[in-house]
């Protein structure tokens, strides 16, 4: 390895804050030209200015000591009788006809005579001529190099083709992977990748290559990351990281020049890792721009993609990239010899959360009535960074109320916040009370009575963000597939809310508004992607696919007829109304268990797994 990357370095973050630009040189030049100039104003003020044909007057009258000429320009000394004029100094300009009769007249009178050429000296003539371009070129010399420091640095008009990636030549060794819990796939790969960087002997003698890239992929919060970091940290090389939008630049080619200064500084700190965060940005299949900006991507990418492949086989230099839309992505970057493996993260198991919350509160103090488990169980659907972000509201509460540890009441509290957001500070009238209450009472009786469901954990009332209430499930073990029976109960407890409002209050409100639209989601996904219709039967109609990573829906070209869509609708409908019946049906029939979960929750307005059971018990 060379001698400069065992050098310790303790600047683990190289980027200063960048020095305002400095007005002092502009000032204080334009404050010596205002001073220059108000002086040589001042001369001239000083000077009592005299017509022609009066100068030709004192001179008859004596009144004239001693004149110098300049060109058309007389200057003197005034003499006389009186002490108003004596002593004072005069200028006068000639006209441009010549005066003939001037120097007898000055002769006569004994006036003396000083002439000076009326051109100014050459040195002075080569100031004035030259300093306005020294200030001019100073004045960009200056701004260049100033700008140049605010923006890093480097070669080029104001450093713009300068690399902007961040170099830790030393990286934390308190980041390791001991610090990314429940990644173990992606962190058997990476450890492949640390041990060819150290060791490139081994698998060099048996004829292997050291993989080009490393794509990770991922929805957000997963921990991509700071995977790069503790991977460029067990392998103790110097690491670049930058993200793809910082390559992109009003001007063309500044981002392919980055490119080409990034990989260069790498292959001579080599060996070395190259983390590329949010590589989509950058990466996007080329051809779809409509020039300006879009072919300066296209530029980059031509320029990632040549590096890349532009490596020598013995080049100890890695790409890491991290990316959430990996469908967005050049089929040229993907292809192997460039990105030669794709690592997924997905979303953390149970067991994984564990973990990571073990990790988030290793150096918190947590009182002893806090289950670790519990609130990974709790957790379905959290991400790396939701989890951390759960461990500092509970310290954020605990801090907030003069705790000297952390306990099951700060968890709750975060708990809640994240799912359903602060508590509102509006006060519900009692009539609003009461059919909200009724309305979680008809979810927590639906789910509690449908052999398949989730146990319940938590019913409240309590209005949050824009909840006015909420019946939370606590799934027993993380599901990856989803049984028919469990996705009808599911549409009757969706329901189950409208059910009790209707039973118990005669008619229905919009508070139902959203679990109508997640049931009617579910129920045409059960018949058009799932083939859970009798109707239609097991085929798939594409209408909208979830995004791989974020959840969203994409809108998909139709290709079945109208007379299909509308037998979907048929389905649909047949779908949800079947439930709702079967959920009025079951209500009807436990009517005085769901009278009991209401009274309990306008007396209590929040009900634990354990309170529920006891009202429930009560005959």
């Amino acid at each position: 390895m060379p001698e400069s990357q065992k050098k310790q370095n303790n600047n683990d973050n190289p980027q200063r804050p960048h020095p305002m630009f400095d007005w002092r040189p502009i000032i204080f030049t334009i404050i010596t030209f205002f001073i220059y100039y108000n002086a040589i104003q001042d001369t001239n003020k000083a000077l009592e200015t005299v017509p022609y044909s009066a100068f030709k007057e004192m001179v008859k009258l004596d009144t004239v000591s001693e004149i110098t000429l300049k060109g058309k320009q007389i200057t003197g000394l005034r003499t006389g009788t009186t002490p108003q004029g004596k002593g004072k100094r005069f200028i006068s300009i000639k006209p441009d006809i010549d005066d003939a009769s001037l120097m007898p007249l000055l002769e006569k009178h004994h006036v003396k005579i000083t002439a000076k050429s009326s051109e100014s000296p050459i040195w002075l003539r080569l100031v004035l001529g030259i300093l306005p371009w020294i200030l001019v070129f100073g004045f960009f010399a200056y701004s260049n190099r100033a700008l140049q420091s605010r923006m890093g640095g480097g070669g080029g008009m104001f450093g713009f083709s300068k690399s902007k990636a961040k170099l830790y030549e030393k990286i934390n060794v308190h980041i390791g992977f001991d610090e990314v819990a429940g990644l173990e796939s992606a962190k058997t790969d990476l450890r492949e990748v640390i041990e060819y960087l150290t060791k490139p002997e081994k698998f060099r003698k048996l004829g292997a290559k050291l993989p080009r890239g490393i794509l990770l992929m991922g929805p957000p919060g997963t921990g991509k990351t700071l995977l790069a970091k503790a991977c460029a940290a067990e392998a103790g090389v110097p690491f670049f990281s930058v993200s793809g939008s910082e390559f992109i630049e009003m001007f063309v080619g500044v981002g392919a020049s980055r490119v080409r200064s990034m990989f260069a500084e790498a292959r001579e700190k080599a060996p070395a890792l190259i983390f590329i965060d949010e590589i989509d940005s950058v990466g996007r299949v080329r051809g779809t721009g409509m020039g300006g900006g879009s072919d300066e991507r296209e530029q980059t990418l031509n320029q990632i993609l040549a590096e890349m492949d532009g490596f020598a086989t013995n080049d100890p230099v890695v790409v890491l990239a991290a990316t959430n839309r990996p469908d967005v992505l050049d089929p040229a970057l993907m292809r192997p010899g460039r990105f030669d493996r794709k690592v997924t993260l997905e979303l953390p198991q149970k067991k994984a959360r564990i973990q990571i919350l073990q990790v988030h509160t290793r150096k918190k103090p947590i009182a002893a009535d806090v289950d670790i488990e519990y609130y990974a169980a709790r957790t379905i659907g959290f991400s790396g960074a939701d989890l951390e972000n759960l461990v500092n509201e509970a310290a954020l509460h605990a801090a907030r109320f003069n705790k000297s540890s952390i306990d099951h009441d700060d968890f709750e509290f975060a708990h809640d916040k994240i799912i359903l957001g602060s508590v509102g500070q509006e006060v519900l009238n009692e009539t609003d009370k009461k059919r909200i209450a009724y309305h979680e009472a008809g979810h927590a009786l639906t789910a509690m009575l449908s052999p398949n469901s989730d146990p319940l954990s938590k019913i409240t009332i309590i209005p949050r963000g824009r909840s006015l209430g909420m019946t939370e499930s606590l799934p027993s073990e993380d599901r990856v597939n989803f049984l028919q029976d469990y996705l009808e109960e599911r549409l009757c407890i969706l329901l189950g809310g409208r059910g009790a409002e209707k039973l118990m209050l005669s008619q229905v409100s919009t508070g139902a508004a959203d679990d109508l639209k997640q049931c009617t989601r579910l129920a045409r996904q059960m018949v058009t992607q799932w083939g859970m219709s009798e109707g239609l039967g097991p085929v798939n109609f594409p209408q909208h696919e979830e995004h791989p990573f974020l959840g969203m829906d994409m809108a998909q070209p139709k290709d079945f007829s109208d007379h299909t869509a509308r037998l979907i609708d048929e389905e649909v409908e047949k779908l949800v109304k079947r439930s709702e019946q079967a959920t009025d049906k079951l209500l009807a029939e436990h009517k005085e268990e769901l009278v009991r979960l209401a009274n309990g929750l306008l007396e209590h307005e929040t009900l634990e797994a354990e309170d529920i059971k006891k009202i429930m018990a009560l005959q």
